[in-house]
């Protein structure tokens, strides 16, 4: 069986990765690049000769190494050296999408075309003339709509055939930059042939181009390959640049696009044609008239993110109960099964009251990834980022900060470590900081079960409201924070925004499964790995060390005595119904609840989690937490799943085990000391305090310190709780 890999290529909002999912469905592995945290898509098509393997390239609109996305594609495409490459092109924007298959042409690789979204081309009265623009490219052109799956087999087909009739054959596009660069240009490739300088990578213009271009990638890899070289080459591009800029008042780079794309435009000359018959607005242009309208486009935008929690909650709540019922059956049966001791210990209130505890909110977290999903399946989150530039402007950061923010929760369910990794699509290193060290303020997925549990215990007429509210709070906190740092420590000009907003479409039931699916899974899988190795962790803290024997035996005596006099008084009473009795039995079980009740407590504070809960309470109290909260939060620090499965080991080992199976909630409405004020103090501090660990790393590795990942750990702590004790207290003055 022959293998061909073949890397998939394309612009973002190109389709790319829903034509990944249309040919490789459930065939794919998710990791990341060695040695970073951009993500590597893999797929496989297993045929009767052949196995294909498709790597899902991050999307890009170059080669030239500005962001990190771009970096690893190139990367991936001059060192791995696949078979071929699919580039997978937006057929509405034909002239923009198709620089980046210059500069593939340009590298040599065997190159595939597939034009995409040939229905809404199509729709919009368009004709493209796919015969010729192959002739002229040299190079096979496939028409596809991916997400109905039109265009799949004649693809899988080319590929085959691509990769039979060139195999290794790679043969470099070479384009003319006109009398000012060409010379220079024939020069510096004539310098690396000789000293075969880099040449096991890139063809020799490829080098010299990028030398041009100004890549600071391929100018240190030069440094450390061939230094006298490599300075020379550096200094033909100086020289070159400098006479650009008498001359012609621009620079090499500027001048290389220029004539690329006017190789582009000579390539399209008829090769698209308009049907004047059809000429109409294009519906996407005409919805955004309303969805984008300047006064319009925001209200309906606060519509529809409230109309996802009002969804998630309808549709979720039940399903969430059967789970929530399904922990607590096991709860029971494990008490049952297991004789009572440390391992019982462990597996109710360790085990099952900790991991339980952030399962059970699977139903919701998975109806709020579908709708996120549907969001940007359709096009309508392109739409959120145009629309808060203007708003994201006023407070120093740039209109591709708010993808970062969506991606980290900004829409409930997100998660932080992907969106500080989204920020490298900002240029500039300020508005980069600014958003990496705001985005941990949204309510991320792992937050969303201790927001979602006190909300419905404490608000349950409102939780929707409440729960949008919540999220309007992480919004408007993290952009007062960046307007802070942007007008200080991080000061420096705004740069402009620029977006395409690709056309709206039907999300398909395959892609919107396979999305949602992944997203949960990640959150399964975590709460069944990192949750329950931490969970087990904080149950040995909160059960080590034991309660001193003398004391335990102090308890046990007492209690002792109290059943002996419940024996005494039946014996004496057999057959009697007298109420005064049996009043009086009651009572003393009463007395028997009570004591086991503040045994419990007591070995829990004793513990080494319940000491540093108990240390920290003469503070944490003006925020209204108990030592109890603290030991949650504490282990929040390591991942903010932890602090619900926490709590529930917490309130497990210092209550009584009921008669029947009592469920975290119920925990919390029986104690008294919870109420609307704390809630809301917890939900404040919790949203807002330290990045999870992971999140920490990120910033340090995205960065390159370990500075500002200490700065966000410190500052959002000390800025949270100061926010939690400021509206505790201001509570209480107001009598709430």
């Amino acid at each position: 069986m022959k293998k061909i890999v073949i890397a998939l290529a394309g612009n973002p909002n190109s389709g790319k990765t829903t034509l990944f999912n249309t040919l490789t469905g459930s065939r794919q592995h998710v990791g990341n690049y060695p040695g970073i945290t951009v993500e590597k898509k893999e797929g496989f098509i297993e045929l009767t000769d052949y196995l294909l393997h498709f790597v899902d390239l991050p999307g890009t609109y170059s080669l030239t190494a500005y962001s990190q996305e771009e970096l690893v594609a190139r990367n991936f495409l001059a060192q791995e050296k696949p078979d071929l490459v699919v580039d997978v092109i937006n057929a509405g924007a034909l002239e923009r999408n198709l620089y980046l298959a210059v500069q593939i042409m340009e590298l040599g690789i065997p190159l595939v075309l597939a034009l995409n979204m040939m229905d809404e081309v199509r729709k919009k009265g368009l004709t493209i003339n796919t015969e010729l623009l192959s002739r002229r490219l040299k190079i096979p052109v496939v028409e596809t709509v991916a997400r109905q799956g039109l265009g799949k087999d004649l693809l899988i087909q080319t590929i085959i055939e691509v990769a039979d009739s060139s195999p290794g054959s790679w043969t470099p596009l070479n384009i003319s930059y006109g009398p000012d660069l060409d010379p220079v240009l024939q020069q510096m490739t004539k310098m690396i042939e000789q000293d075969h300088f880099l040449t096991h990578l890139y063809p020799p213009r490829w080098t010299a181009l990028k030398y041009l271009e100004g890549d600071d990638e391929i100018r240190a890899l030069g440094l450390k390959t061939n230094k006298r070289l490599a300075r020379e080459l550096e200094l033909a591009a100086a020289r070159i640049a400098e006479h650009c800029q008498k001359t012609l008042n621009t620079y090499p780079e500027a001048i290389v696009a220029d004539y690329r794309y006017g190789f582009i435009s000579s390539l399209l000359k008829d090769v698209i044609s308009r049907d004047t018959h059809k000429e109409r607005i294009a519906i996407s242009d005409r919805i955004d008239k309303v969805l984008t309208h300047k006064f319009l486009g925001p209200l309906i935008m606060a519509l529809v993110l409230y109309a996802i929690y009002k969804f998630t909650f309808s549709f979720g709540e039940i399903p969430m109960h059967w789970v929530e019922d399904l922990f607590t059956w096991m709860a029971d049966m494990a008490t049952r099964l297991i004789p009572p001791g440390l391992l019982q210990s462990m597996v109710v209130s360790g085990i099952i009251g900790g991991v339980g505890g952030v399962l059970s909110f699977v139903p919701l977290i998975a109806l709020m990834f579908m709708c996120i999903a549907f969001l940007e399946d359709s096009g309508y989150m392109a739409r959120v980022a145009y629309m808060l530039d203007r708003v994201f402007r006023i407070f120093g950061l740039h209109g591709c900060s708010v993808m970062p923010f969506i991606i980290s929760g900004g829409i409930a369910g997100g998660c932080a470590v992907p969106g500080v990794m989204a920020t490298r699509t900002l240029r500039s290193p300020r508005e980069k900081l600014a958003t990496l060290l705001t985005v941990p303020f949204m309510p991320c997925g792992a937050k969303l079960p201790i927001f979602i549990l006190l909300v419905g215990i404490f608000f349950p007429e409102n939780k929707a409201t409440v729960l949008f509210l919540i999220s309007l709070i992480a919004w408007a906190t993290a952009l007062i924070v960046a307007k802070l740092l942007r007008s200080t420590i991080i000061k420096g000009a705004p740069t402009p925004f620029v977006m395409e907003l690709p056309p709206y479409r039907y999300p398909t039931l395959s892609g919107l499964l396979i999305h949602t699916w992944e997203r949960t899974w990640q959150y399964i899988k975590k709460a069944g790995t990192v949750i329950l190795a931490i969970s087990i962790l904080l149950w040995a803290t909160m059960t080590f060390p034991r309660l001193p024997v003398e004391q335990v035996h102090k308890f046990t005596r007492h209690r002792a005595e109290i059943e002996r006099q419940i024996q005494e008084i039946m014996a004496q009473n057999r057959e009697s119904d007298d109420q005064n009795t049996i009043a009086t039995i009651a009572k003393l079980k009463q007395l028997i609840a009570g004591l086991d009740a503040e045994l419990a407590q007591k070995k829990l504070k004793y513990s080494l989690a319940g000491r540093l809960g108990t240390l920290l309470e003469p503070v944490t109290r003006w925020a209204g937490f108990d030592w109890k909260i603290n030991i949650s939060l504490i282990g929040g620090f390591a991942a903010k799943e932890v602090i619900i499965s926490t709590l529930g080991t917490a309130y497990s080992l210092s209550q009584v085990q009921a008669e029947e199976p009592v469920s975290l909630a119920d925990r919390i409405v029986q104690d008294p000391d919870w109420n609307t004020r704390r809630a809301i103090s917890v939900i404040l501090f919790i949203l807002l305090y330290a990045p999870c660990l992971v999140t920490i790393v990120v910033i340090a590795r995205e960065t390159g310190t370990w500075r500002w990942a200490l700065f966000s750990m410190t500052f959002n702590t000390l800025f949270a709780f100061v926010l939690a004790t400021v509206v505790y207290q201001g509570l209480a003055l107001l009598g709430n």
